[in-house]
């Protein structure tokens, strides 16, 4: 990690405004960087020239006097599941191999309009279904980060947003875009020492964003810093009529709002998140972050959430059957891969779909359709739908009692590749904390609070009111001001 890949945001963008470095100079050393980054496979496409374009109209918007915008000269990453014009877009999905839309996602449109540049495009677990990018059929993402004990086994950056979170955390983006359907964002940012904030509901425009469970997709930002997540969520955020799922509200300036004095407000630790079979050393980073809000002015509460357990197999019903109606459209003969198969129009579909998509995803799809065929669906999508109306009761009474939730962001740190591949439900289980503020359309943020026994990264989880990114976004800095989170993953790349 070179001096400039190492700096914030922040810090690149005041290096940028007084001329202490130059936008080419910048992105000359990410591209070198994600060069040199290849053995984490964290990217599937890189695009060093889009990156240097940008730069240099950068650079001569500067020199000519002209504002610069928002994000003026910054190199990004962004996830493969944002539609980018003329450039490869595969949802990590060997179906859509080869496919270059011809239009940009909103939220992509808008970084390069504040005039970011792309380095290129992230791996991710195929159609975001995963929790350790292990099911992207361009082979898993490494993690930067290794155990200490000695040992060189090759460890997940989480999922689904794993290329995203190893880009960031191995100073191969200076910030990149995730998605977040059921803790894609918070998960991975844990697992990689990084933040990752998942804003409310609508939000961000969906449009262009290749669709998982439509109801529970939401685009975020993941960065080294509080400050940089507050950054590019401003520049991601906003109305966007194209999608109807769009809030049509202003965007806060959320950068502007922060603040760490958290005087007054009341911390909600709910009581049912204390989970059996979870590492001692995940409560114990809950109490110091517990302490740590506390020494910020804030007031702990005990709260119940009292659906808490439901939230998981709630999940595992609503968001494959959502996939199984959205993945219907890849059938083989508008775009992408197209395999021919006996028996006409149908044996079509079938060789396509058999050979296009990977077991994970056909796993949801067969869970999906199944949960909507006759028959089944009231026994289980429509109660499913009722107790995810009652699990966003449960937040809605809590808040009642607290201003935001501190919980674990996951219940272990990083594990190996290979180690949970073969039994679902252990993976399924890696978004036990993250699941219910999705079903609840809630902001909730990951911050790193510090590094288990064996020197990986733990994040602790912020859940706030909706639309309440502000309170969200403070609370994460009163932490990240505290836990003095510093470390890094040493070079083996």
């Amino acid at each position: 990690m070179s001096e400039l890949t190492a700096k914030t945001i922040a810090e690149l963008r005041q290096g940028l405004a007084s001329r202490a470095l130059s936008a080419r100079e910048l992105a000359t050393a990410y591209n070198l960087a994600v060069e040199a980054g290849r053995p984490l496979n964290a990217y599937t496409v890189a695009t060093p020239d889009l990156a240097l374009a940008a730069a240099d109209a950068a650079d001569q918007a500067r020199a000519s006097g002209d504002a610069p915008g928002a994000l003026s000269g910054i190199p990004l990453g962004i996830k493969d599941l944002f539609a980018t014009e003329g450039i490869e877009t595969t949802a990590g999905s060997a179906i859509l191999k080869g496919f270059k839309p011809q239009y940009e996602s909103t939220v992509s449109g808008k970084l390069k309009a504040a005039g970011a540049g792309m380095l290129g495009k992230l791996n991710m677990d195929e159609f975001a279904m995963g929790s350790s990018n292990e099911t992207s059929a361009f082979g898993p993402v490494i993690s930067p980060w290794k155990r200490n004990d000695g040992g060189n086994a090759a460890l997940t950056p989480g999922g689904s947003s794993g290329g995203s979170a190893a880009a960031v955390a191995a100073g191969l983006a200076a910030g990149a875009t995730g998605t977040d359907t059921g803790g894609s964002i918070r998960q991975p940012a844990a697992f990689t020492g990084i933040c990752g904030i998942k804003p409310t509901y609508g939000r961000c425009s969906r449009w262009g964003v290749v669709a998982f469970a439509s109801s529970l997709d939401q685009a975020g930002p993941m960065a080294k810093t509080v400050r940089d997540c507050a950054i590019l969520l401003e520049v991601m955020s906003g109305y966007d009529k194209k999608d109807s799922t769009s809030l049509d509200l202003p965007v806060p300036k959320w950068e502007e709002g922060l603040s760490s004095n958290l005087r007054g407000k009341r911390v909600g630790i709910p009581k049912e998140y204390r989970i059996d079979g979870v590492p001692a050393e995940i409560d114990v980073l809950w109490d110091k972050g517990v302490e740590w809000l506390r020494d910020a002015g804030a007031e702990p509460v005990e709260i119940s959430l009292p659906h808490t357990a439901h939230a998981l197999p709630t999940y595992y019903i609503i968001a494959p059957a959502e996939a199984s109606s959205n993945l219907a459209r890849y059938d083989g003969i508008r775009y992408g891969l197209r395999e021919t198969g006996e028996g006409g129009l149908d044996g079509l579909y079938a060789a396509t779909r058999a050979a296009g998509f990977g077991a994970e995803v056909k796993r949801r799809i067969m869970i999906g359709t199944y949960v909507l065929s006759a028959g089944f669906y009231d026994a289980y999508f429509t109660k499913a739908q009722k107790v995810r109306t009652l699990i966003k009761r449960d937040f809605t009474q809590a808040f009642e009692r607290c201003d935001f939730i501190l919980t674990p962001t996951a219940p272990s740190a990083a594990f190996g590749l290979q180690e949970k591949m073969s039994d679902p439900l252990a993976m399924y289980l890696n978004d036990v904390f993250a699941v219910p503020a999705s079903l609840a359309g809630l902001p909730a943020m990951s911050v790193p609070g510090g590094l288990d026994a064996q020197g990986l990264p733990l994040g602790l989880h912020l859940i706030g009111r909706e639309l309440d990114e502000q309170g969200v976004l403070n609370a994460a800095l009163a932490i990240e001001e505290r836990a003095g989170f510093t470390a890094k993953a040493e070079r083996w790349w």
